[in-house]
């Protein structure tokens, strides 16, 4: 079923979300559990990912798992590290999030 691809490749966004996010966390990897969370996240990230290759065409996938990586870890930057945002960067991310939504709707997605 399609849907389980999907929750894989949601699942894959969010270990790489986790593992990103916590790749300021880990100090170049000098911070020992911060260091271990980016590597597990990573690693569970490309397991789910290439999992969810099995029901997703390769470049929707990836389009939508950069997208969303992208757009959270935006997001994530700004409230838990108090990273600037411009106009620029938020309209950036909405059309980032419109694209991920269109690419999804499109007939010859998933």
């Amino acid at each position: 079923m399609k849907s389980n691809y999907m929750i894989l490749l949601f699942l894959a966004i969010a270990g790489e979300v986790i593992g990103t996010a916590s790749l300021k966390a880990c100090e170049g990897f000098t911070k020992l559990i911060p260091s271990i969370v980016v590597i597990v996240g990573y690693g569970v990230s490309f397991l789910l990912f290439s999992h969810s290759l099995k029901g997703i065409p390769m470049g929707i996938a990836y389009a939508i798992w950069s997208g969303v990586g992208t757009a959270a870890i935006v997001i994530i930057g700004y409230f838990a590290y108090g990273e600037k945002l411009g106009l620029m960067q938020v309209v950036a991310i909405i059309i980032i999030i419109i694209a991920t939504i269109v690419l999804n709707m499109s007939p010859h997605s998933i």
